[in-house]
């Protein structure tokens, strides 16, 4: 006799996130049917270059959907499934669970809890597009389905370039930091694929002087750069010649990190004496707050000069969970938002060069309070200012659009940068994209349904949100 199998169907509904109401969710679907095959422009995510530098197959489920995507385990371990029995490695090399079945069995069992979620509906997308999936992810087909994307990892069209050309990928901009030799990006150069692959430049390492491995970083920064960085004026020499080399490398960006996007200039004495009380060790969270804001004024006057894009994402409190950073490292799920202010905190920065035809600042929030009263009335004024889509927390159904209808009266969509996904995980591009796209599909049906605009105008401002806008913004050729 052979055992019944509960099957339970994976459906994605045609017209998903859509308005519900008919006359907006058919000029929805028409407006989306113009823009969802737009080949992807990724400006700004986390995929490691080696992964398509080597391309290599991916090893196993587990390896490519679960452990790089901290979307993922966060949740999981806000249920109390614990890091270790995710296979997630600690710092000291304590023991955690080695068998990705075992793993893969848990996310069966929990995956429910990505129900309504944004990562839900990307995993969904991930199940049903690029595997091929047909029957919803649960504790009792988990094996059932770990064995078909495993059967498929092995297969060529499965490795990482025939993914990305698959996934209609024209450009990818990985993050690294300022002392990357950037083999991995020479390699892919070597293979033609310098410019599908771009690096972009992230120092925020070595502006952050009260860390504890601040030394270690500069450390790091002076090999790359073959000298000894023992006083400020080298340091800014030596980040403009390593600035050079990314943009050699094909960068376009520089992207920087910081709790509150303060910006002020020191004067070069003041600054070389934080400099130097960071090599003694004597650096206060105080005097890194200053060095940081000096050097986000340095860094605009850097772009003004060769041209990189500038983008700044603040308010972002990392590694709040200080058990799981200890045990687990940075990135692990644990950074939390706080609230931002802008319009006095780049008064001096936009004073400076927010006029300055050669400058572009993008910039993102994790406060949405600041949409309208802060962010769409600095973009529709400064010349030089784009803001990047809603992220990490907001990059959502209902965090776009709350996005759109915040921003686009004061700065119209023409001030904004586009969508970039800002993602670890390589075979969630294509669902993220997609998800932007139908979300500002949605939101312009209902535009055209209130007779705001007309559908023609309608169609070119999606084309431009989905690639024009990044292309400019990015300065992508």
């Amino acid at each position: 006799m052979t055992e019944d199998v509960d099957v339970r169907p994976l459906e994605l509904h045609d017209d998903r996130f859509f308005d519900p109401a008919p006359p907006v969710r058919r000029i929805a679907r028409a407006i989306y049917d113009e823009i969802k095959d737009l080949p992807i422009v990724g400006p700004h995510g986390h995929v490691e270059p080696r992964l398509l530098a080597e391309d290599e197959p991916f090893p196993e489920p587990t390896a490519l959907i679960i452990q790089p995507d901290h979307y993922v385990f966060r949740l999981l371990y806000s249920q109390g499934v614990s890091m270790e029995d995710l296979g997630i490695p600690t710092q000291d090399g304590a023991p955690v669970e080695t068998d990705p079945r075992a793993i893969w069995q848990r996310f069966g069992e929990h995956y429910h809890l990505f129900n309504g979620t944004p990562t839900g509906a990307w995993l969904d997308y991930e199940f049903y597009h690029v595997f091929g999936l047909r029957e919803k992810l649960t504790g009792d087909s988990a094996q059932r389905i770990y064995d078909q994307i495993l059967d498929q990892l092995e297969q060529p069209d499965f490795r990482p370039r025939a993914l990305f050309e698959r996934f209609g990928i024209e450009v990818l901009t990985t993050t690294d930091p300022a002392h990357s030799t950037l083999d991995h990006h020479r390699t892919l150069r070597e293979d033609g694929w310098g410019d599908r692959v771009r690096p972009c430049f992230r120092p925020d390492a070595v502006f952050a002087i009260a860390s504890p491995d601040w030394n270690e970083q500069l450390a790091k920064l002076e090999a790359a750069a073959d000298r000894s960085i023992s006083d400020y004026p080298t340091f800014i020499d030596v980040l403009e010649e390593r600035r050079a080399f990314f943009k050699e490398m094909g960068a376009t960006s520089t992207d920087h990190a910081v709790i509150e996007p303060h910006t002020h200039r020191l004067s070069d004495a003041e600054a070389g004496r934080l400099f130097q009380a960071a090599r003694q060790g004597d650096a206060a969270r105080d005097d890194e707050r200053a060095f940081q804001a000096h050097m986000l004024m340095e860094m605009a006057r850097m772009s003004v000069e060769d041209g990189l894009v500038m983008q700044i994402h603040p308010g972002s409190l990392r590694n709040h969970n200080r058990a799981i950073f200890e045990r687990f490292g940075p990135d692990m799920g644990g950074d939390i938002p706080v609230r931002a202010e802008f319009t006095r905190n780049l008064h001096e920065l936009l004073n400076a060069y927010g006029n300055h035809p050669a400058f572009r600042l993008v910039l993102f929030t994790l406060d949405e309070t600041t949409y309208s009263r802060e962010l769409a009335p600095l973009a529709g004024h400064y010349p030089a200012l784009r803001l990047g889509p809603p992220w990490w927390f907001h990059d959502s159904i209902e965090g776009m659009m709350r996005f759109r209808k915040q921003t686009t009266e004061t700065a119209s969509i023409y001030n904004t940068a586009g969508f970039n996904d800002d993602t670890r995980a390589f075979c969630s591009i294509p669902a993220r994209h997609d998800l932007c796209r139908r979300v500002d599909a949605n939101y312009l049906a209902q535009l055209v349904a209130r007779h705001q605009i007309d559908l023609d105008e309608a169609h070119r401002m999606a084309h431009a949100l989905t690639y024009g806008l990044v292309k400019d913004t990015y300065r992508l050729p």
